[in-house]
């Protein structure tokens, strides 16, 4: 069996790890990424937030994100006829109403050309990258992980590592071994969606770009375009909805509850075969080990409905390159750094988890109607805005506070919470002042 040797391995080159390998590179650390699958590769997931902007601004991604010529979203409408999930039949999202010096956009993307970018990106810096490239097993001296074998043009490889990161998804590599994984009880959702072509946005009723995200008493649909002729629309519900009926009449069944979108898809046609996606929506208490973290849909996957996926994946691989990195500097201090890089990926997930719950639940307006007893109006929307963008890991935003303080949205086991902006760090302390005064002018306006 051939043997090297290297700082990192990473498993899996989706953005997470691909995001992973790009970083530690870029310190200076050697770095082997191993995907099983050849680029490019179709993957479900296609709508990113602004405050992945932010962080792809801080990680030196922006650029390359910007070239790609992928569709703008400057705001998510959210169409709700049952009125209760949100504040009226229709809501959109602006991100330019978050305040100043955050990004006022994202884009929606082809995720096959989206993930082959950041692979590419960080090869450019140093990072070993090998496509069609199963991870076979997991080395382990002890307690400790401490490499892996994989096959390679037939042949078995091990790579002996200081560190082993877990970026390979659902598949679960780490999580699967050790029996970590926990089924989201309550999310156990069913996703049924397909591609149309020869989409013309002058049939949009919204605002050209946005996703759309349509309500119903059976769930919810999607509508992303994805280029400026194609459009991924997908139905989400509980299994026993789905068990009901067949796929291609549920879906057809709910599209036709959102005429929103319904008006959106004149004139084009379906470019694929419908696809399923079942009990996606999973957790791990236990997201790091001696010699091991998990970054991304590794570790958790909720549910696509406020398309954070690629932003806690991302943001989570950025903060754990950060930590890998120190760990490797300083080896005294790796127990605290690791430890602190488990409850700060706890941090994020549990927040975008409340607020996918908070809207099955049908609590979002209450949510907000609490949260506004201890803020303005006005900063009531921008908190509000910021979190529907990806601000997971605020401490000072008033609509997650109160989301964090209902139990029964609970995921993970008791953690203490580590915050801090993966976008923009540098605006926590000014969060943290515009949260006081926004307490004070609603006390003091005897709103």
């Amino acid at each position: 069996m051939a043997k090297k040797t290297a700082d990192v391995v990473v498993i899996g080159g989706g953005p997470a790890g691909a995001v992973s390998a790009f970083m530690l590179a870029r310190q200076g650390h050697s770095v082997v990424l191993l995907e099983r699958d050849e680029f490019p590769r179709f993957h479900i997931g296609e709508s990113l937030l602004p405050y992945m902007m932010g962080l792809f601004d801080r990680i030196g991604l922006r650029e390359a994100l910007e070239s790609q010529g992928y569709v703008p979203k400057f705001g998510g409408e959210f169409i709700d006829p049952t009125e209760t999930k949100f504040f009226s039949g229709v809501f959109r999202a602006d991100f330019s109403l978050q305040g100043e010096g955050r990004f006022d956009r994202a884009f929606q993307v082809e995720r096959a050309r989206f993930d082959a970018m950041v692979v590419e990106e960080a090869a450019k810096v140093g990072a070993e990258i090998h496509l069609g490239t199963p991870v076979k097993d997991l080395v382990l001296d002890g307690e400790r992980i401490t490499g892996v074998t994989y096959e390679q043009d037939g042949e078995e490889h091990r790579i002996d590592a200081s560190y082993v990161i877990d970026a390979s998804g659902r598949a679960g590599r780490i999580a699967n071994k050790f029996g970590l994984r926990k089924t989201l009880e309550k999310l156990r959702m069913v996703g049924v969606f397909r591609h149309y072509a020869g989409l013309d946005e002058r049939h949009n009723l919204g605002a050209e770009g946005d996703i759309q995200v349509g309500a119903h008493d059976d769930g919810w649909v999607w509508a992303i375009p994805i280029s400026k002729d194609v459009i991924s629309v997908g139905t989400v519900m509980p299994r026993d909805v789905f068990r009901k009926s067949t796929p291609e009449a549920v879906f057809d069944e709910h599209l036709n509850r959102v005429p929103r979108i319904t008006a959106r898809l004149t004139g084009t046609t379906p470019a694929m075969d419908l696809k399923i996606e079942t009990d996606y929506c999973y957790h791990a208490d236990t997201v790091t080990g001696p010699g091991w973290v998990m970054v991304g849909d590794a570790g958790c996957f909720g549910d696509p409905m406020f398309s954070g996926g690629v932003l806690v994946a991302t943001a989570t691989a950025a903060r754990a390159a950060e930590t890998i990195g120190a760990a490797l500097d300083d080896p005294a201090d790796a127990d605290r750094l690791i430890e602190e890089y488990a409850n700060y990926f706890k941090t994020g997930y549990d927040t975008y988890i409340r607020l996918i719950h908070a809207f099955y639940d049908g609590e979002l307006v209450s949510v907000a109607a609490d949260a506004g007893r201890t803020t303005s109006r006005e900063a009531l929307e921008r908190y509000l805005i910021r979190l529907i963008g990806g601000d997971f890991w605020s401490e000072h935003n008033a609509v997650a506070q109160e989301m964090r303080r209902r139990p029964e949205w609970d995921t993970f086991a008791p953690f203490q919470r580590v915050f801090g902006c993966p976008a923009y760090p540098q605006f926590d302390e000014q969060d943290r002042k515009e949260r006081a005064e926004a307490r004070i002018l609603r006390v003091t306006s005897g709103q």
